[in-house]
This record gives structure tokens, sequence and C-alpha cells, in this order.
């Protein structure tokens, strides 16, 4: 991989190089306790300043406050937002040292004749689009992805390997003890900008589209349901588990493991913490979490066991208070 210079690096993503020459060769981009002469590093955390001391990076990205700690060991690069220029560096070493993207149909590819791909799109080994389906202009689709019939993908996207996109909603009515399968008439709109991660699955609508909104952004192992609408710039992390026609603002951040149930509605800026079950809708911005702390096994039955009584519990405090009114 060839270097960049830190010259280079300022003059495409700008901040103010400080104790350092232009001319300073950067062989890759690496963590604080790791990085060496020819790294470069960022401190986005104040937390972390010890390992800011230690660190023999031959440049690192701090922020106004970090400045003069920064200078009492080398070079550094002074920005407002240190984990933003950290994500502009590796997107700036990508461009310089990935091979060109081909793009286009591989061969191994199959694309139904009716379904629109433009030009300018890459459509990996082994993906399958359907019938009607629509892959917008530089949107990437790595191996093995299915894009289901009359499904839609906006410009810019990256859709990671192993993503099923307009797989059948899960809708069964029940009869006689028997399912009934309910046919999936819609579909699924991803908008622009919008990255999924590997083995990701967002099934199509009943009978209008599951939607995703400009920006949003899904990590591996995430299964969103049918009609679902997830709202511009949101962000979820791997393995969250979205029922159907749930409805999620935009902004909205949600934690790994965490389930959101079906019908329900986050409002805007609605950020939902790590394995937390979301039971009702949430109206108001805000951070939530709805975790059962870890303990041993015999102190956990202890607890959940007290956690049953609750509500009497309550029931008989609110009586104690009225007796004590009315004494």
């Amino acid at each position: 991989m060839s270097s960049l210079l830190l010259g280079h690096i300022v003059d495409a993503l700008g901040g103010s190089l400080e104790g350092g020459g232009r001319e300073t060769a950067i062989a890759r981009i690496a963590p604080l306790e790791v990085a060496g002469p020819g790294d470069l590093s960022f401190l986005s955390n104040p937390r972390y300043q010890q390992q800011l001391a230690a660190s023999r990076a031959a440049c690192v990205i701090v922020a106004p406050t970090m400045r003069d700690a920064a200078l009492a060991r080398g070079a550094c690069i002074v920005v407002d937002n240190p984990y933003v220029y950290f994500a502009r560096a590796t997107q700036l070493w990508r461009q310089r040292n990935a091979p060109a993207r081909p793009s286009g149909v591989h061969p191994s590819a199959v694309v139904d004749p009716s379904a629109q791909v433009h030009p300018s799109a890459t459509i990996g080994p082994l993906c399958v689009v359907e019938r009607g389906a629509t892959v917008g202009a530089d949107t990437v689709l790595k191996s093995r992805v299915t894009v289901g019939e009359g499904c839609h993908i906006g410009a810019r996207c990256i859709v990671h390997p192993g993503v099923v996109i307009g797989a059948d909603g899960f809708g069964f009515a029940p009869e006689n003890g028997q399912w009934v399968k309910i046919e999936q008439l819609g579909a699924v709109r991803i908008g622009d900008d919008v990255e999924i991660g590997a083995n990701t699955c967002i099934d199509r609508g009943a009978l209008q589209d599951t939607v995703v909104e400009d920006g949003v952004k899904l990590d591996n192992l995430i299964q969103i349901g049918h009609n679902v609408r997830i709202g511009k710039h949101s962000a979820m992390a791997g393995c969250v588990g979205v029922a159907g026609s749930a409805t999620i603002g935009a902004h909205c951040t949600v934690g790994g493991g965490a389930i959101v149930l079906g019908h329900l509605e986050l409002a805007d800026n609605v950020h939902i913490s790590a394995a937390t079950v979301v039971t009702r809708s949430l109206t108001r911005p805000g951070q939530y979490t709805g975790m059962f702390p870890i303990d041993d096994n015999a102190r956990w039955e202890k607890n959940a066991a007290t956690l049953k009584q609750l509500h009497s519990l309550r029931e008989r405090i609110k009586a104690l208070e009225q007796a004590l009114k009315a004494a």
C-alpha cells in the first residue's frame, strides 16, 4: 500500500497541522496504543489521554482541548471533531489504495431483463436482481445479494454480502389449527446513501411497501419486518429485530440485539440501548433502556421473583398512604 504525506491529508481534509512537517510520510492509520512512527492515529475521547502521552504515532488527530497534550509528544492535526476527521481519513486512504471498482454486472449474477440497473452501479458475483427491480447510480451490491421483484434501491448505496431485500413478510391467518398464507403484495423502497450489513433481511410489505429512507445505516444480521418504515439517517447495530409495521423516526439509533415490537412508533431522535425490548411507542426523543442486569443465577432468580411482586407492593403502599391521610 502506498503512503500519504501529512500535507496531502490536510490539503484534502482540512485541519491545522502543528508540530510536524507536511512531508512526513504516513504508512497507515492505526489505534493510539499500537501506532508506530509511520502511523496516523486519533484521540476522540479524553479518557484515553494517557494513551496519547505514550503513543509513538507520527501524528495524532485531536480536538483543540487536547492540542497542548498532543504537542507535548509530537505532531498533531487539530480539528473540531477528531472522530469524523478520522472517518474522512479512512475514506481518503481507501480512495488512494483500493483498486478501481469496476461497474457493471458480474458474469455470474442473474439480472431479469425487466430490471433497471444504472450503468454506474456494480452488481457483484452471484447476485440476483428480480423482475421489475431497480438499482440506482453508483450503488454497489456485493456478492450473493438478492433484490426481490419490484424492489427499489437508490443511489450510492452499499449492500454487503448475503443481504436479502424483498423476501415475503411473515404473514399468515389462522384457520382451524392451520395457517393460510397472506400474499405479500408490497415491495421494499430503499433511499439514497443507505448501507446494509451482511446477511441482513428486509421483508417486502403485505399491501404497502417497506421503506428505508435516505442515509440509514444497518449493521449485519438485522431483521426488518414487513411494512416497517425507518426514517432518514437512523442507524441500527447488529442483530436488531424490528417487527412488522413498526415506524422508526429520523436520526434514531438502536443498539445491538435490541427488539422493536410490531405496530409501535418511535419519534425522531430516539436512542435504544443494546438488548432492550421496546414494548410501547416512544413519542419523545431521548435514551431508553430496558435491560435486567446480569447476576449469579441464585440472586437473579430472587430479584426476578421480587419483580413479580412489585404491583402488589405498589397497591399496598397506596393503601397505607390513604390510611395515613385519613388518620
